[in-house]
Parts: C-alpha cells; structure tokens; sequence
C-alpha cells in the first residue's frame, strides 16, 4: 500500500508542477487552489509512504515520477523538445526508479 501510495504522490507532483504553469504567479483563483491542493496531497502521500519506505529511496522515486512526468507532458501538450537525449536521460530516470524499486527490500 505504501508503494502505491508513493506513487500517486508522484502524480499529485505532476499536477503541482504543471499547475504552477498555469497560476500566473498565484494571481488566478482557481488553477492557484489546484496547484496548492495537489501539493498538499502529494507531501500527504509521499509523508504516508515514509512509513516503511527509506527517506533515500521514496523521495528519489517520487521527485523521478514527478520529474519524468512533467517532462512527458511538456513534450506531449506543450511541443517541448522531442531530442532523443532528452527522451533517453528520461528513460534512465524511469529505469532508476523501476531499479530502486526492485531493489527495496
């Protein structure tokens, strides 16, 4: 449960992330309360997945899902760069985060 956890306060981090686009330096209402609410429930989650997962390795996993995330949406909805360099060091973070996982125990 804890892992599953800890990976949904990776998708609340996504969302955080991506809504900090979108608050126009928190002055717009409603996409300001979003963006804090899904901060709120990712710290939540990730606090709730620290329960029997290391410090070390939980936020290494979350900040990857978070990190990966935002950047597959930026390539997918805000035509960021698609450079293989740029997809292969995100398949590496998505391989640490697979190989962390495995190797918890």
């Amino acid at each position: 449960m804890d892992w599953f956890a800890l990976f949904v306060a990776g998708i609340f981090e996504i969302m955080w992330a991506i809504g900090l686009k979108y608050t126009e330096e928190f002055t717009r209402l409603v996409p300001s309360l979003l963006t804090v609410a899904a901060m709120a429930i990712s710290f939540y989650l990730l606090t709730f997945a620290l329960r029997t997962i290391p410090i070390g390795t939980a936020y290494a996993v979350w900040t990857g899902i978070g990190a990966c995330g935002t950047a597959l949406f930026g390539i997918v909805f805000l035509q960021e760069s698609r450079d293989i360099l740029r997809l292969f060091c995100l398949f590496l973070i998505i391989a640490s985060i697979v190989t962390l996982k495995i190797a918890h125990r």
